[in-house]
């Protein structure tokens, strides 16, 4: 069962990010507030659920939700600082875009940079500890998948309606055979050669 508040009684935004390992495709995060009464038996961190689970949560997670915001970093946003600093940033923007500012912001892992006039919490694991962190994975995740699922129409060499961006054999073997993308992140290490793009 996953808690609803760190402290009860305080509006507390969840946040959390999708697409930090990829290849290809932005950095997306997101922030939710829940209602306190707010419980669903399916949400846990969107990695423990299947695809089908996670879309069908969405919805609900949007509707329900007091606020929720969800912001992407680009690929050469990413490539310009850092993939943790970029994580951090798409945090920031979602919380930007929230409809009710929160008086919390929980985090999950252990690295963030404090937003400004609000107190956070980092959570190691906390998308399969607090709900609004599961319920902000979920999110990230839905709305990512189906950004990259769109750019696969326009690049359907890379199968990204399949690998999402990840760094799997047929992503590395596309880019290997076609060179990279206009939406694959040049700092990443894309093949396990780099030295084929020098």
């Amino acid at each position: 069962m996953l808690q609803r508040f760190l402290i009860e009684g305080r509006i507390e935004a969840g946040c959390d990010e999708a697409g930090r390992g990829c290849l290809a495709g932005p950095v997306t995060a997101a922030a939710v507030i829940l209602p306190p009464d707010f419980e669903h038996p399916l949400i846990n961190d969107s990695k423990q659920l299947t695809e089908h689970q996670r879309n069908l949560l969405r919805p609900i997670i949007e509707r329900e939700a007091v606020a929720w915001a969800v912001a992407m970093v680009s690929p050469r946003e990413i490539d310009r600082t850092n993939i943790l600093s970029a994580s951090i940033t798409a945090m920031h923007r979602a919380v930007d875009q929230l409809a009710v500012r929160p008086e919390a912001l929980l985090i999950d892992g252990n690295r963030f940079y404090p937003y400004p006039g609000i107190p956070h919490t980092t959570i190691i694991k906390g998308d399969g500890k607090m709900l609004s962190i599961a319920a902000a994975s979920i999110l990230a995740k839905t709305h990512r998948d189906e950004l990259m699922s769109r750019l696969a129409e326009q690049f359907p060499q890379y199968h990204w309606d399949k690998n999402k961006g990840y760094p799997t054999p047929d992503h590395r073997a596309a880019i290997a055979q076609y060179g990279p993308s206009e939406h694959h992140r040049r700092t990443f290490t894309l093949l396990k050669q780099p030295t084929l793009f020098d």
